[in-house]
């Protein structure tokens, strides 16, 4: 445990390309706060009228509750000790209004600060939301999913929870320290400068210790990071891990993890719980000097009692003061941390970018065209795609194969612009992607992909992100060429049956059956499948292709997939082979013309339908998807 605590550095998501093992040495102390007080001052500026109005209670507050020692004082002296009931009276009733007006102005600020704080919280993590969504899936592999959920809710929160201690103190502990200094000079000018000795003494007790703290606060935000990265991966693979047995593997890690975490968080807790005790021990310590010290000058005839009883009230106040400030300082160096953590994410501009003046309209419908189109991750030794020639028009339908890692789901990628392409040309209806508007890109492309993934809420629900206007007919249709009318059907709620998130409350082959009906109610111009039907039985395949193709007829179809029983009907097959095209054509041309798709249908099709050498041969025993279903395919 004692090692944790020296918190070896951990790596920590940055901007898009700052190195990946940054610690926070690559951010000095001194840059830390401007960070905070900049996101600070940028989403409280459209809540300047609450922020001056919350000023002003805590102002008035602060005056009245100023007001009542010099009145308590003055009580004492010219009432108490020289019998003056009607005095007494008189200025008992002046400090009851002012004890009303403080109780006011103390209930009014408070309940703006909170009101305040909490609508600054929305906007930021509103705002984070914002920019995550536009980030494309480099920046979301840069940071890491865990690492942006942990962003957008609980450093969001950490800055949230500064603001709301911030909005009691930031006007009133310096105001009533400062008043209480003051008109504890106008008492008595020598015991007066205790108190100035007294918030020096506070602020180097401060600052010795959040000095210390400091540096653990980034640490323990990264190992928050990885605890949610393992819990979610837990979660999430929770079949496998069954699966192979490895629970015990698994906890393992969590339990070492949130132990690192726990220990750091305990070291910081050790840290911040000395700060009350020597601040009260600082206090009382002057609070018995200011008694004995002006005992001594009340003996000598230099002070009025009434004046010690002021400077111990003022002295209560300075106290009180600290103790806000206080609280404060506790949530300080985490919020600090978390600012800078989400200015990352703010800051990071993504590298699809929208264009400058978009074009709206695609002139040529449903064209389709890649110009020597390629793509290379940063620092990638190797280009995932290059030099891609490829065209469809309406009513073609092009399947690209290949073996994995060939490029085919990064060509889809391409097309749909969640990369921008580094070399060539991507074009959709005649305009290049990089030209065309955001909307009218996802409006005129329909994507299935090869996870299908649906959203909590129902089967209608999530149709209707497809179609927001879809009536329930034109639901039922979608599902009934989907092929999954029938298992909608036999649920008791029908369309209103509930969907986990994920969608992991119904099959693989339900669920992609299900995305396929949402592509559907688009209508787009292209349609993108990306390897969809691989988790569909043979039997479902045929009959959802057969109901598919008079609905799509009209369109572009970009079709990838691993079987060649999927692809064999296509009017083009492109083979994809390390990133390029090795060879283009039909079915029939590509057994006779192309070894690579050669060894492809050889190894899928040889178990079922005897081994061919001749291709001519080979081609003529291909089976349809057809003849596959019903197993009429010609054995050799």
């Amino acid at each position: 445990m004692r090692g944790a605590l020296h918190c070896p550095d951990v790596p920590r998501p940055g901007p898009v390309g700052a190195s990946s093992g940054a610690t926070d040495r690559t951010y000095p102390h001194l840059e830390r706060c401007p960070v905070l007080l900049r996101t600070l001052r940028t989403r409280l500026r459209p809540h300047r009228r609450a922020v001056t109005l919350l000023a002003l209670l805590q102002l008035l507050q602060i005056l009245a509750t100023l007001a009542l020692p010099s009145l308590g004082a003055a009580v004492i002296d010219n009432g108490v000790l020289k019998s003056d009931s009607g005095y007494i009276i008189q200025l008992g009733l002046a400090m009851v209004a002012l004890a009303l007006l403080q109780i006011a102005a103390s209930m009014g600020a408070v309940s703006l600060s909170a009101r305040t704080a909490m609508a600054m919280g929305r906007d930021l993590r509103s705002a984070v939301f914002r920019r995550v969504l536009d980030f494309s899936a480099r920046e979301v592999g840069q940071f890491g999913t865990p690492s942006l959920m942990t962003r957008t809710v609980n450093d969001v929160q950490q800055v949230q929870m500064l603001a709301l201690s911030a909005f009691g103190v930031v006007v009133s502990a310096p105001l009533m320290c400062l008043g209480s200094i003051a008109l504890a000079l106008q008492q008595d000018i020598p015991l007066a400068l205790l108190l100035v000795v007294l918030m020096v003494a506070v602020g180097i007790s401060f600052g010795l210790i959040l000095g210390r703290t400091d540096p653990f606060y980034d640490r323990m935000q990264n190992y928050l990071d990885r605890v949610n990265g393992l819990l979610r991966e837990r979660i999430t693979g929770v079949r496998v891990v069954r699966a192979f047995v490895r629970d015990g593997h698994e906890s393992e890690r969590f339990g070492r993890t949130n132990s690192e975490l726990c220990d750091v968080s305990l070291h910081v807790g050790r840290l911040l719980a000395t700060i009350v005790p020597v601040v009260l021990l600082v206090l009382n310590a002057f609070m018995a000097a200011v008694v004995w010290f002006g005992a001594h000058r009340i003996d000598a005839g230099a002070m009025r009692f009434g004046a010690l009883s002021a400077f111990l009230s003022y002295l209560t106040l300075i106290t009180m003061s600290v103790v806000m400030v206080t609280f404060v300082c506790l949530a300080m160096p985490r919020a600090r941390v978390s600012a800078e953590r989400i200015q990352q994410v703010l800051t990071t501009e993504p590298s699809v970018a929208e264009p400058p003046r978009p074009v709206r309209t695609a002139p040529k419908t449903g064209q389709l065209s890649l110009q020597g189109a390629g793509f290379r991750y940063p620092g990638a030794a190797e280009p995932v795609l290059s030099g891609i020639d490829l065209s469809a028009g309406p009513g073609e339908t092009v399947a690209i194969l290949g073996s994995t890692g060939s490029g085919k789901t990064t060509l889809l990628n391409l097309v749909l612009r969640h990369f921008d392409a580094t070399e060539g040309r991507v074009q959709v209806g005649g305009v290049d992607v990089r030209e065309l508007d955001a909307e009218t890109l996802r409006r005129t492309v329909g994507f299935v992909p090869q996870r299908a993934f649906l959203f909590s809420g129902t089967i209608a629900s999530n149709l209707r992100f497809g179609n927001p206007d879809a009536s329930d007919e034109e639901l039922w249709h979608a599902l009934e060429i989907a092929q999954a009318r029938d298992f909608v059907e036999r649920l008791p709620a029908g369309l209103d049956a509930p969907i986990a998130q994920g969608g992991t409350n119904v099959s693989g082959g339900q669920r992609q059956r299900l995305a396929i009906a949402r592509t559907l109610l688009r209508r787009p111009d292209v349609y993108l499948f990306d390897d969809c039907f691989s988790a569909l039985d043979n039997t479902t395949d045929a009959a959802l292709r057969a109901a598919l193709a008079p609905v799509i007829s009209g369109a572009t179809v970009l079709t990838v997939a691993q079987r060649v029983s999927t692809v064999q009907d296509a009017q083009r097959i492109v083979v994809l082979d390390r990133g390029r095209v090795a060879a283009t054509g039909t079915h029939q041309e590509l057994l006779r013309s192309s070894a690579a798709y050669q060894d492809i249908a050889r190894s899928q099709l040889s178990s079922s339908f005897g081994d061919f050498d001749d291709p001519a041969q080979g081609a003529a025993t291909a089976p349809t998807p057809q003849e596959a279903v019903h197993g009429r395919g010609r054995q050799r």
